[in-house]
C-alpha cells in the first residue's frame, strides 16, 4: 500500500512520480519476441505461466513502479462464440458480429469463472512472482470499446455498425452494454481477489463519440461497472482522444483519469478536477527520439504538473513494437531521477 503507485492513486505524497507503460510486455522487447515465437498471441494470454512470465519480464527489464497484467481486453467475448481471431498482421477479428436485437437476445450470460480461469491464475502467478513493493495493475476493455469490436468485427475508423446499432435500436445497445457491464464487473473483480492490487479500464475507441452521446449511451454503464468494483481497489479510468469528453469521463467514475497526449496534462487535469489522480500523458511515438529530446519532454510534463499529489506518469497508449528498448529504460530512469523529492 505504501508504493508510489498505490500512493499517487490516492494523491498522497511520493518520493518520486510512479510510471509504467501501457504494452510494458510488448513485441518491442526481445525476450517478449523469444516467447512468441513459441506461442500464437491468443495462445500466449491462455497461457498463465507465459503471460506471468512476460508481465514479470517486463517489470525486471524497465524498472517500473507497477507490473500489468498480460492479457487482451477482447478475451471476456471468446465465451460468447463469435470467433474471435486474432491473425498475422492485423489486429483482431470478430467473425460473427453482433448487429441487431435478436443477436444480442441470443448472447448469453458470461461465466468468467469457467471461462476465463486462465487470467486469473496468470494473476495469481505473477504476483507471485513480482517484489512485493511493485502492485499488480489487472484489466479489461470499457462496454463501449469491447462493444465496439463486437459490432463492427474489427478496429475502425468510423465505427458505423457500433453507432447505427446505437442510434437505431437503443435498447438493444442498452441491453448489449448491460450484458457486458455484468461480465466486466466480475472479471474485475476475480482478477483483484486473485491478486491485482489495482484496475485499469480501458475505453479506447470512446473518443469517437461526442459528449452528447457519450453521456446518453455510454456513462451510465461506465459508471455501473465502477461502482460494482471491490471498493478501496483504486480504478483508473483510460480512454484516447478523449480531450472533449474529460468531464463526462470524471463524471462516469475512476480514481484516476487517464489522458492521451493530444491536450496538456495540466489543463487536463484542471479540467477534471484535483480530487482525481491523472494517467499519462507522453506521446508514445516520443520513444523514437533521441535521448535528449526525450528528458527534455519528461521535465516538460513534470513541470506542468507541479509535483502535485496524484500523477502517475505513462504513455498517452501503448509503446509501440518500433521503440528501442533503451529509450524505454531511460523513460523510466529520466522520470525517476527528474521527480525525486
Amino acid at each position: 500500500m505504501e508504493s508510489p503507485f498505490l500512493l499517487a492513486c490516492r494523491r498522497q505524497p511520493v518520493p518520486h512520480t510512479p510510471i509504467w507503460l501501457m504494452r510494458q510486455a510488448g513485441r518491442y522487447m526481445p525476450e517478449y519476441r523469444a516467447v512468441r515465437d513459441r506461442f500464437s498471441f491468443l495462445d500466449l494470454c491462455h497461457n498463465p505461466e507465459a503471460s506471468a512470465e512476460v508481465t514479470v519480464t517486463a517489470v525486471e527489464k524497465l524498472g517500473v513502479d507497477a507490473a500489468i497484467i498480460f492479457a487482451d481486453i477482447l478475451l471476456i467475448l471468446e465465451p460468447l462464440g463469435v470467433g474471435l481471431e486474432f491473425g498475422p498482421g492485423h489486429g483482431p477479428i470478430i467473425h460473427r458480429p453482433v448487429r441487431s436485437r435478436a443477436d444480442v437476445d441470443q448472447l448469453p450470460e458470461i461465466d468468467v469463472a469457467e471461462h476465463l480461469s486462465f487470467v486469473f491464475e496468470a494473476v495469481r502467478l505473477a504476483r507471485r512472482e513480482l517484489p512485493a513493493h511493485v502492485p499488480l495493475i489487472g484489466f479489461s476493455g470499457a462496454p463501449f470499446t469491447v462493444a465496439s469490436y463486437l459490432i463492427d468485427g474489427r478496429g475502425s475508423r468510423t465505427y458505423v455498425h457500433t453507432k447505427s446499432l446505437m442510434y437505431r435500436d437503443a435498447g438493444a445497445w442498452h441491453a448489449l452494454l448491460g450484458l457486458l457491464v455484468r461480465a466486466t464487473a466480475s472479471y474485475l473483480n476475480a482478477q483483484i481477489a486473485a491478486g491485482a492490487q489495482a484496475v485499469q479500464l480501458f475505453d479506447s475507441w470512446v473518443g469517437c463519440l461526442s459528449p452528447a452521446d457519450y453521456r446518453e449511451f455510454v456513462l451510465p454503464h461506465t459508471r455501473a461497472l465502477i461502482e460494482s468494483i471491490t471498493p478501496g481497489v483504486p480504478v483508473i479510468h483510460f480512454g484516447t482522444d478523449t480531450a472533449g469528453l474529460l468531464e463526462a469521463l470524471r463524471d462516469a467514475g475512476g480514481d484516476v483519469i487517464g489522458v492521451d497526449w493530444r491536450i496538456d496534462l495540466d489543463a487536463a487535469w484542471a479540467r477534471i478536477g484535483y480530487d482525481r489522480a491523472v494517467q499519462g500523458n507522453l506521446d508514445p511515438l516520443a520513444l523514437l527520439a533521441p535521448p535528449d529530446e526525450i528528458r527534455k519532454r519528461v521535465r516538460s510534463i513534470l513541470t506542468a504538473v507541479e509535483g502535485r499529489p496524484g500523477h502517475i506518469f505513462n504513455l498517452g497508449h501503448g509503446i509501440i513494437p518500433e521503440t528501442p528498448v533503451d529509450h524505454a529504460r531511460l523513460l523510466v530512469d529520466t522520470v525517476h531521477e527528474l521527480s525525486a523529492r
